[in-house]
């Protein structure tokens, strides 16, 4: 067993699994476009099936009118904690091309925000990912065709202050446990 972050393991995992998690408070400090450009370049590496690469990433930076436009996607309850992130990003995948659906673009979108996620762990940076915005208004106000599905948003930023969050945010500060594998897995059928 291993506990790391408040967080305990049966088997030996790697500790980024447990290092990363999802809090809020950040300082409102840029990210050099060097710091962002890895994270992207991580998540560009995730596997793919058949290697198309679904994943787009459509970002803004805090002080720009870009950053403004995707402020107002989210909620009321991210916009107030987001103010202070270095970028806002919004995930698209590509569900068809070349006359075909591709059927794990989520999937496969999905492993790349994971590698995103994990990179920003890795490098003492927040990547917090949210639904909590509107899909609708992002696919048109960011003018994403129809064959591309809005999938989340991420806020990047640096680590900040937890007292400088509103106190009713502040409890979810922690890093949360996860549900054991005699929920998750089934040897041979489902059970449930």
């Amino acid at each position: 067993m291993k506990i790391l972050n408040n967080r305990n393991t049966n088997y030996p995992i790697d500790d980024v699994f447990l290092k990363r998690y999802s809090p809020r408070a950040m300082s409102g400090e840029t990210i050099s476009e060097e710091e962002l450009m890895t994270l992207f370049d991580a998540a560009r590496w995730a596997p793919s099936a058949f290697n198309i690469q679904p994943w787009r990433f459509i970002y803004a930076e805090n002080g720009t009118e870009d950053f403004k436009k995707f402020i107002s996607l989210l909620s009321d309850w991210n916009q107030v904690w987001c103010a202070k992130a270095s970028v806002l990003i919004i995930v698209i995948s590509k569900i068809r091309g070349d006359g075909h659906e591709y059927n794990t673009h989520s999937s496969d979108t999905g492993a790349a925000w994971e590698n995103l996620a994990l990179q920003a762990t890795d490098m003492d940076i927040i990547a917090h990912g949210m639904s909590g915005f509107d899909y609708e208004r992002a696919k048109t106000e960011l003018n994403i065709p129809d064959e591309y599905k809005v999938e989340m948003a991420i806020a990047v930023g640096k680590h900040g202050k937890i007292e400088d969050l509103p106190e009713n945010m502040r409890a979810g500060e922690t890093p949360n446990d996860r549900k054991p594998l005699s929920e998750i897995i089934f040897k041979g059928k489902f059970v449930g």
